[in-house]
């Protein structure tokens, strides 16, 4: 069973720091998936710059009004 961040009820200031320590505590082949009410591409550059090579970002549903992304370590 994968985990479930849903940060849509977290404070914005709280949102990417609790994601990069969901995502550290992975282990390899591990993932969750992340909930948001808004397009995460800017988490998605942040991860690029901060973990580049370590990541997957696959979109499990793409909006208009929510958007689920499988966020795993490779």
């Amino acid at each position: 069973m994968s985990t479930i961040i849903d940060v849509r009820t977290i404070p914005p200031r709280n949102r990417h720091p609790m994601i990069f320590e969901t995502f550290d505590a992975l282990n390899p082949g591990e993932q969750f998936t992340l909930v948001n009410d808004h397009e995460p591409r800017p988490l998605y550059y942040q991860f690029q710059a901060e973990r580049s090579g370590q990541f997957s970002w696959d979109y499990l549903e793409q909006g208009p009004e929510v958007w689920r992304v499988a966020i795993g370590r490779v």
